[in-house]
């Protein structure tokens, strides 16, 4: 049997302190959601209203087949800077008309839905997902174009959006946009160079330059209708595709577009599964709340793969990575778990012929963080611990699989590279309320810079201020413990959201169906010299 059984003590007190911990955090992360939820605000959701307007979500919501899900990506973006949280910009999985599509839609009641440079990186985050996983792109638009006082930011790395879009099309993923107001300046160009548009009456506004500017630029005089309307743009320009009298009626031909594409997945879905043996709920009781305390992963695995079946590769070598194969809501999986935190040698040589062994059988993998890095000191590196875990991170920087990471808990310096953070492009990447990243802990990296200062003190034959340096390394540790927290981190767009642990499954069952819309292959032997 390779069933795993648990250890797992719900009844501790050890579970009940981790449990309280986990929710506290949860508590956090419900509020900078409903931060995003409340878009601009009360007022200026009333005044959208008022103009019988639906709100971005709402769009959503009528876009995507009944009670179905929709996987909403990057929420936090903007999470503390000067922007609002979500950086006006809805984006997300969902299914229409049974494809699943990449839906992005400008939430118009955060200035107008402009664009910051926020929304521009979470913007181009979605179209690399579209691409990746071939995913139709559908844009709801609603845009006043870039948020003028910071467009030094956007105007020229901004181009990159249009250039995806083209991209998209020359792959043959089909592009989408339903123009709901204002779509202007630069904006013009996402339903100009999208595959099908639809505008609406008396609602659509899509033209380079708007009355104002048409005037300063040529004394012309002119209006929104007879420059940019919708039913000038139908019946004259030709840039509408199609003619929606409102907007349901809008999203309706939306879904007839989609439903007419006849789209196939690369994979067909696999064959209903068996869910886990043990309560998804426990998983929010696993982690504790101090990340120097190591937790079992094998408690996590069990309440995530399909019948808490799992395979596991060289238990009883480099015990401190979990290794093996599963299944996800009846996808194969090869996972890397971090257990005790540290990676040695024979950690890092074991995820490198595990990796190399995914690749031969195009299965993707599940990288589950938990680790402080790769281990130091005089006998790890005179055993070769840089060469090994070079080995590692060369296996996952040429690994041709789907990625998918989950932070748990700590991933610290070069660890986080290894067990394929985001610099090493996984399809997705989440994190857990509990997780913590940086190049290392806050106090060993304050302790560091204590010690060299200490050291410099003594060199140059001067007194050395304890007092100071104890309130220098508090300033460090509070720096560095606030900056990596998983909201902040996911401010900046470099996860894919904040998760509850209790929908890991449920959110890695998304992710893995839309990765088999296009399809998986491995590397044959594409990787880079091995130092043995």
């Amino acid at each position: 049997m390779t069933v795993l059984a648990s250890a797992l003590d719900t009844t501790s007190p050890e579970y009940a302190a981790h449990r309280a911990a986990m929710l506290a955090k949860l508590d956090d992360l419900e509020a900078a959601h409903a931060k995003a939820l409340a878009g601009g605000g009360e007022k200026y959701v009333e005044r959208h209203r008022a103009r019988g307007k639906l709100l971005a979500r709402e769009r959503v919501e009528l876009l995507i087949d009944p009670d179905t899900p929709f996987l909403e990506l990057s929420p936090l973006a903007a999470w503390g800077s000067d922007y609002p949280v979500g950086a006006s910009l809805v984006t997300g999985i969902g299914v229409v008309e049974g494809v699943e599509c990449l839906i992005t839609a400008n939430d118009p009641t955060v200035r107008g839905g402009a664009s910051n440079p926020w929304t521009l990186k979470k913007a181009l985050r979605a179209n690399r997902i579209a691409y990746e996983n071939r995913l139709p792109l559908i844009s709801l638009v609603e845009s006043g174009g870039a948020d003028l006082p910071s467009q030094k930011e956007i105007f020229i790395p901004g181009g990159a959006l249009f250039r995806d879009l083209t991209r998209l099309s020359a792959a043959g993923i089909p592009t989408i946009a339903v123009v709901f107001g204002n779509s202007t300046a630069g904006g013009a160009y996402v339903p100009g160079m999208s595959d099908h548009t639809v505008m609406i009456e008396q609602r659509s506004k899509v033209f380079l330059g708007g009355p104002p500017l048409v005037k300063m630029a040529t004394g012309e005089e002119s209006d929104d209708e007879s420059l940019g309307g919708a039913r000038m743009h139908a019946r004259v320009s030709g840039l509408a595709d199609h003619y929606a009298v409102d907007e349901p009626d809008a999203l309706r031909q939306a879904r007839r577009i989609v439903a007419r594409l006849h789209r196939r997945k690369a994979h067909p879905d696999p064959p209903a599964a068996r869910p886990p043996r043990y309560d998804a709920e426990e998983l929010a009781g696993i982690v504790p709340g101090d990340l120097k305390t190591p937790f079992d992963p094998h408690e996590v695995i069990a309440r995530l793969v399909d019948d808490s079946d799992f395979d596991e590769f060289k238990a009883l070598y480099g015990t401190s990575l979990v290794t093996g194969w599963a299944a996800l809501h009846g996808y194969p999986v090869g996972i890397l778990a971090n257990a005790q935190g540290v990676l040695f040698s024979a950690e890092s040589q074991k995820a490198a012929q595990f990796v190399q062994l995914a690749n031969q059988r195009d299965i993707p993998l599940v990288f589950l963080h938990n680790t402080t890095g790769y281990m130091v000191g005089k006998e790890y590196e005179q055993g070769g611990i840089i060469k090994h875990g070079a080995m590692m991170i060369n296996a996952v920087s040429n690994s041709t699989v789907p990625h998918l990471s989950v932070l748990m808990g700590a991933s610290y310096g070069a660890g986080h590279y290894g067990m394929c953070g985001r610099a090493y492009d996984p399809r997705f990447l989440f994190a857990w309320p509990s997780a913590k990243s940086a190049v290392m802990g806050p106090q060993q990296l304050a302790g560091v810079l204590s010690i060299v200062a200490r050291a410099s003190a003594a060199a140059k034959g001067q007194p050395y201020d304890d007092e100071a340096d104890a309130g220098l390394r508090a300033l460090v540790e509070q720096q560095i413990e606030s900056e990596s927290l998983p909201m902040f981190l996911s401010g900046r767009l470099y996860d894919d959201g904040v998760i509850d642990p209790r929908d890991t499954r449920t959110v890695l069952g998304l992710c893995l169906s839309a990765i088999h819309t296009a399809p998986v292959g491995g590397a044959r032997g594409g990787f880079g010299v091995f130092r043995m």
